[in-house]
């Protein structure tokens, strides 16, 4: 393993709470976001900040965490290319087993133990569950508005701007000599 930086935005100590089941800790904090927190068209911005309110409580495996982040999103409406501002709220919820739990006992049923969080002494790396409850909180396709009309297919223009563009009657080009006839048999 690598150890874990105590100074990381993101890294928490859990030595105040000891190993006694019941003890807790209440820990408000706001840290920069990391990089790539999202998905590409829409993530917070690396840097800003991402509101913590969480409850740190000891059991008798390890560390559970719960509790809320905040934080600020920007992007693009995936049908008009707008600007996105807006705000995303995820619930936290983790049991970060100790790390020293796993000596002379099997781990379970195979791969259980490579997707199970752990301390790193009295440490705990909140990145990954961040990351993992933002991503699965954003929109799969974000839009500026959930009626978003989107581009215009022929010039590109914004129709939620316009909502009557038009471009006339469009004539299949494979019948615009059908077209052509029947101008001329109207005469």
């Amino acid at each position: 393993m690598t150890g874990l930086d105590p100074r990381a935005p993101l890294v928490l100590d859990t030595r105040e709470l000891g190993r006694r089941p019941g003890s807790e800790r209440h820990v408000e904090l706001t840290v920069p976001a990391p990089a790539d927190l999202g998905i590409e068209v829409l993530s917070v911005p690396e840097g800003s900040p991402v509101e913590l309110d969480l409850r740190l409580e000891a059991v008798m495996e390890g560390v559970l965490v719960t509790g809320t982040a905040f934080a600020g999103l920007e992007g693009e409406c995936v049908r008009c290319l707008e600007p996105i501002d807006d705000d995303v709220e995820v619930d936290i919820q983790e049991l970060y087993v100790y790390d020293d739990s796993r000596d002379g006992q099997d781990t379970g049923p195979e791969g259980e133990d490579d997707e199970t969080s752990r301390t790193e002494g009295d440490l705990i790396d909140l990145e990954p569950v961040l990351r993992d409850a933002v991503v699965l909180a954003l929109p799969f396709q974000p839009m500026c508005q959930d009626d978003c009309p989107g581009l215009c297919p022929e010039c590109g223009a914004r129709l939620a701007d316009e909502p009557g563009h038009n471009h006339g009657e469009q004539i299949d080009p494979r019948w615009a000599g059908l077209a052509s006839l029947k101008d001329d048999s109207s005469n």
